[in-house]
């Protein structure tokens, strides 16, 4: 991997984080596909289109693209190695021969100028130490008339999954998460910010629409408590508290979600930014 300027996403994306994102594939995509539609109807591909992946995780956005786009391609681009073998695995798997993967920060990587055209992400922008900067180098590597779309986290209190974990005060040290424009995933949750930050970067027609859509979680209650309670996010509140507490907040999380059981699947409702923009 070329130098990095996002070290402790690295760190994180090649640790737990990307561990527990590789090992549970299916079940995070089972929470964030229901944004597929909204994200490739927005990217317009057509078959001849290169497509660059920004944050690609374990894939599935990428070969979504590459099935779109048979005569073209599609690059996924991710700072996490544990994802990327996913990926790599699951495109093999398809037969995928169009899916390419790298591993890289999209910040600072030295992508050839004007090689695609559209840049893509379901929810793997939002981690850039500096946005700007970052943007500005997507954009360097799309051609002129390029196409960007992208989703991105929406504010804490539209989501219901960071309702549940927030109504966890008290219990957990939960005090100034979701706050936007930090680092992570709610630094694009202002969407005034983020057209600012694109037209900085040298995008135009910049638009940002709000969408939803309902995700599974798990199975029941309990099993999407304890999921939720194992992502990073999770671990990180859970660890700063003793193990009695740490049961006390799953016990407090489970009986908060039983409000979305329904038929054998525990599902609750996301809401994300779909920003477009185009280069000049």
């Amino acid at each position: 991997m070329q130098d990095i300027a996002n070290t402790s996403q690295a760190e994180a994306w090649n640790g737990y984080e990307g561990t527990h994102w590789a090992k549970h594939q299916e079940r995070w995509d089972a929470v964030n596909e229901g944004f597929n539609a909204h994200l490739l109807a927005a990217a317009a591909l057509t078959p001849g289109d290169r497509v660059l992946d920004i944050g690609c995780g374990a894939g599935s956005t990428t070969r979504l693209a590459a099935r779109h786009c048979v005569t073209g391609c599609a690059l996924g681009l991710d700072l996490s190695a544990p994802m990327l073998a996913r990926a790599r695995e699951s495109a093999q798997r398809e037969s995928l021969s169009n899916a390419a993967f790298e591993q890289g920060d999209a910040q600072v990587h030295p992508f050839e100028p004007a090689t695609f055209d559209v840049a893509i992400s379901r929810f793997g922008v939002m981690f850039f130490d500096d946005p700007a900067v970052a943007f500005t180098n997507i954009g360097r590597a799309l051609r002129s008339g390029g196409r960007l779309a992208f989703v991105c986290t929406a504010e804490a209190e539209s989501n219901e999954w960071l309702q549940a974990i927030t109504a966890l005060r008290g219990i957990l040290p939960v005090e100034g998460f979701g706050a936007p424009g930090t680092p992570g995933m709610f630094s694009l949750a202002d969407p005034d910010r983020t057209r600012k930050i694109l037209s900085g970067a040298g995008f135009e027609n910049i638009n940002a629409t709000r969408v939803e859509a309902d995700g599974t979680w798990g199975t029941d209650a309990d099993d999407a408590a304890g999921f939720l309670l194992g992502s990073g996010p999770g671990r990180h509140l859970t660890s700063q508290v003793a193990p009695e507490v740490q049961r006390r907040a799953r016990q407090t999380l489970t009986d908060r979600l039983r409000a979305h059981e329904e038929d054998g699947a525990l599902r609750m409702r996301s809401t994300a930014w779909l920003v477009t923009a185009h280069r000049p």
